[in-house]
């Protein structure tokens, strides 16, 4: 098997109804401009609060895929 190698990007996603949402948003948007999505590691959770309330959910999403030289 030939050796591969994978790039990490970190990509925030949003959702006003969950953290699940605000992942799977992450990963849908990535994979719209990249190929072979491998791994979506969630390194961070967190909430927007206006008035009090929780608004927005937030989730930090580190996604892999591999790379490919251009030559």
């Amino acid at each position: 098997m030939a050796e591969s190698v994978y790039k990490v990007i970190e990509l925030v996603g949003t959702s006003t109804e969950s953290w699940e949402k605000a992942a799977a948003a992450a990963v849908e948007r990535a994979a719209e401009s990249l190929r072979e999505l491998r791994v979506a590691e969630v390194a961070e959770l967190d909430v927007v609060i206006e008035n009090g309330k929780v608004t927005t959910y937030r989730a930090k999403v580190k996604v892999s895929f591999k790379y490919e030289s251009g030559g």
